[in-house]
């Protein structure tokens, strides 16, 4: 194993490509590294590594809602709201990424609070857009390999806000399914949202 300049994100030596830094791969699924979109920019020297590893201003704004809709919602005693892309290391071949985790600190415990990416399952795992660069995979594929992960791993609940699309796509053990932009979706038990409906209330054209 390698370790990623990021800390707790181990690499497998076979997954790696020497001419491309390991610092620009978000995830590793199944051994196989997946990078940053437009990392290929960073090779050609027309961006630095930041400016393909942040969000654009529009997930951001999405990302915060969501956020402050679970913080009013949720018990922040019993349960911990993770974002700026927390990390989890499900086994040697598996580092996943996502925009906001929920954990329940029964599971998550005090002990489990390190420095390396977190090695239990939260309730549940929020993405907007898929934010890697599909070079020989469908979007559809990723998006249902990376929730097969997640749920196998234990996490209750995969939901993805999919800006371009307008949808919405939420799965749980058994069942997945697909909505529009204006589904009022149960983030937690109490925390409901709907994004379409926030971004029209804020006058966006994105809604």
């Amino acid at each position: 194993m390698i370790a990623s300049p990021r800390p707790g994100f181990d690499i497998p030596e076979n997954a790696l490509e020497k001419s491309i830094p390991t610092s620009l791969i978000r995830e590793i699924i199944d051994g196989k590294p997946y990078y940053y979109k437009g990392y290929q920019e960073v090779l050609a020297g027309n961006v630095n590594e930041e400016g393909v590893m942040g969000c654009s201003i529009l997930q951001s704004f999405i990302v915060a809602y969501l956020v402050r809709v679970l913080l009013r919602s949720i018990d922040e005693d019993r349960y911990l709201i993770a974002s700026n892309e927390p990390g989890l290391h499900i086994d040697k071949k598996n580092n996943l990424s996502s925009d906001i985790l929920v954990f329940d600190y029964n599971v998550l415990t005090i002990d489990e609070i390190n420095l390396r990416y977190a090695q239990v399952p939260p309730i549940i795992s929020v993405e907007v857009d898929t934010r890697i660069e599909l070079e020989n995979v469908a979007e559809s594929k990723y998006v249902a390999m990376k929730t097969m992960k997640l749920l196998n791993f234990g996490v209750k609940k995969v939901i993805w806000f999919f800006t371009e699309t307008k949808q919405i796509m939420i799965a749980t053990p058994g069942n997945w399914a697909t909505f529009g932009w204006d589904h009022e979706v149960a983030l937690m038990p109490g925390a409901l949202c709907n994004v379409g409906q926030y971004l029209r209330s804020k006058g966006s054209k994105y809604a």
